[in-house]
């Protein structure tokens, strides 16, 4: 009995000689203090509780700090004052449930100056599954953040131009007109267009929490809703309806999705589902694996009797969008009720990050 005794306890002091020496790692191991302070980056470590007993070289260079001064709780409060709750929320909630520990925030530079970081940590765990310490680092990433501001800014005034450029070509489409007063419908059809460009582009072009549109995400959906927001209703309910798959949505396609669509309702509004008082459109938007498929079909509007006999513009804009930019197959099919388009695209012809994501998967 004596003899077990004794071989329990040994083997819960050798336990707690090992969990005593991982916390005390840092402070008691000259290896890994000389690889620390040969980093470039900042070398932090805590107690399993998340007392900061451990920094290396780097972090008191970079701090100006004296030595042992951030230990305990003094680490926060080298943080921007703006970022001090946020890291801390991040710090315990990792400390809670044992995740890593990232964040971004600005720490106090020997200069006086905060500078971007990027903290991240992982604990370390015995071998009974329980965290023996935390080991985190802070990363310098300053620069960087002032570069993707600058094309930020770059990018936001490169748009507000092309926006503007947009109101340029409108405005002296319509003083052509006034002089050619000939040509007056087709100003009228090419500043619809143009309008429907500029909304696209208002759409997915960079924004600003100030000056992002409220429509919603960048969604197929959302984009669709506001193109036709102004075929309504008297009593403001939607004449286009949209259901089925939604679908990331971005720059890539958004011109030709917006003359595609653009043609279409105008069409209506002139000829068919959109002209007469009860009509609609359903427009079912369907994720087939690798395809996207939209589907368009009017209801409601005047009896179709024929085929047209001709193409107009309007098609052959249709076909250029879907076909030529889009990659896709269109079909048209002229039932008595109203005309039924199908637009097959692939999957990624709708967004750069469906389609990075998917080339990834196939490397």
């Amino acid at each position: 009995m004596n003899d077990r005794v004794t071989i329990e306890t040994t083997a819960a002091d050798e336990a707690d000689d090992r969990r005593r020496t991982q916390e005390a790692l840092p402070a008691s191991d000259p290896r890994f203090m000389v690889l620390a302070d040969s980093m470039p980056q900042m070398v932090w470590s805590t107690r399993p509780d998340g007392f900061h007993d451990y920094y290396n070289a780097r972090w008191y260079e970079f701090t100006g700090v004296p030595g042992g001064s951030t230990d305990g709780e003094g680490w926060n409060g080298m943080f921007h004052p703006d970022d001090q709750a946020r890291a801390r929320a991040l710090w315990e909630h990792s400390l809670k449930t044992g995740e890593p520990y990232e964040v971004e925030y600005r720490l106090r530079h020997h200069s006086g100056v905060y500078r971007w970081t990027l903290g991240r940590a992982m604990p370390l765990r015995d071998e009974d599954g329980q965290i023996a310490r935390w080991f985190g680092t802070c990363t310098d990433i300053d620069d960087l953040k002032r570069m993707e501001q600058h094309k930020e800014v770059l990018s936001q005034e490169l748009s507000h131009r092309i926006k503007n450029i947009f109101a340029v070509v409108s405005s002296l489409t319509a003083l052509s007109a006034r002089k050619h007063p000939e040509a007056a419908p087709f100003a009228r059809d090419l500043r619809t267009r143009i309008g429907a460009l500029a909304r696209a582009h208002e759409f997915v072009r960079p924004h600003t929490d100030v000056s992002r549109p409220t429509v919603g995400d960048m969604t197929l959906h959302a984009f669709l809703a506001d193109l036709f927001r102004p075929y309504t209703a008297e009593d403001g309910a939607p004449r286009v309806i949209l259901a089925g798959d939604d679908a990331a949505f971005d720059d890539q396609a958004a011109t030709s999705v917006a003359l595609l669509f653009h043609e279409l309702a105008t069409n209506a509004a002139k000829y068919g589902a959109l002209s007469a008082p009860g009509g609609r459109v359903l427009l079912t938007t369907v994720n087939r694996d690798d395809r996207f498929v939209l589907i368009w079909v009017e209801q409601g509007g005047p009896i179709i009797g024929h085929e047209p006999r001709h193409s107009g513009f309007g098609s052959s804009l249709a076909i250029l969008s879907v076909e030529n930019q889009l990659g896709g197959k269109l079909e048209r099919r002229w039932e008595p009720q109203g005309l039924t388009l199908t637009a097959d695209l692939p999957s990624t012809a709708l967004s750069r990050r469906r389609a990075a994501a998917e080339a990834s998967e196939t490397l």
